[in-house]
């Protein structure tokens, strides 16, 4: 279970984020590549821009359900 207190610093401030459980496996970025990047350099997933749209936050439950070790959250779930 994602924990806030773990969340990598790059983390745009919001209701969703990476935690330090990343295994820099690049499934958020295919799903929601507007949302999440990669920080190459240190091998994590961060998020880049916090949704607003239902669309966009749909994009972001997706990339959620398919990271492996769940390293992402949303603190309004």
């Amino acid at each position: 279970m994602p924990e806030r207190q773990s969340a990598w610093e790059k983390n745009i401030p919001g209701n969703y984020f990476v935690d330090d459980q990343c295994i820099a496996c690049d499934a958020c970025v295919t799903e929601a590549p507007n949302f999440f990047e990669m920080n190459v350099d240190e091998g994590y997933a961060f998020v880049k821009m916090q949704p607003e749209t239902p669309d966009q936050i749909s994009d972001c439950e997706n990339a959620l359900a398919a990271c492996p070790v769940e390293a992402i959250g949303n603190e309004k779930n």
